[in-house]
């Protein structure tokens, strides 16, 4: 079993036990279970989803850190949302903006990288409202 905390800076989202995770790290998705070897990694904005015996869901996540350590997954992000906080048409717009920011041709490397992670985490909040 491992314990789940998924922590925003506004406050704890979640915290549960659950069997597995999957975690949108910025090397690719990475399952966790039980014994699974220390970890810390950079997230990128996703989707979060877990199961165990009495709970499972996906959340949407924004950029920041997962750390594994024994049976305890961490994960600190700028900005977590379950599909109840979703509102779909607000995320397909920003979805559509930073797509359109994206397409701007004077663009820094910063701005670029900024534009992606706000079209990844409107893409998961929809993912996540369509359960």
């Amino acid at each position: 079993m491992l314990k789940l905390e998924i922590v925003t800076p506004e406050k704890k989202v979640l915290e549960a036990e659950v069997d597995t995770v999957s975690v949108p790290t910025v090397s690719g998705e990475v399952g966790i279970m039980p014994a699974h070897a220390p970890l810390v990694s950079a997230l990128r904005p996703g989707v979060v989803s877990y199961s165990g015996k009495s709970v499972s869901g996906k959340l949407a996540v924004a950029s920041g850190f997962v750390e594994v350590n024994r049976d305890k997954v961490s994960l600190l992000v700028d900005a977590a949302a379950t599909s109840d906080d979703v509102d779909v048409d607000a995320a397909r717009q920003e979805k559509d903006a930073a797509e359109k920011a994206a397409s701007a041709s004077a663009m820094t490397a910063e701005d670029a990288e900024a534009a992606r992670d706000a079209i990844d985490l409107a893409s998961a909040k929809m993912a996540v409202a369509a359960k």
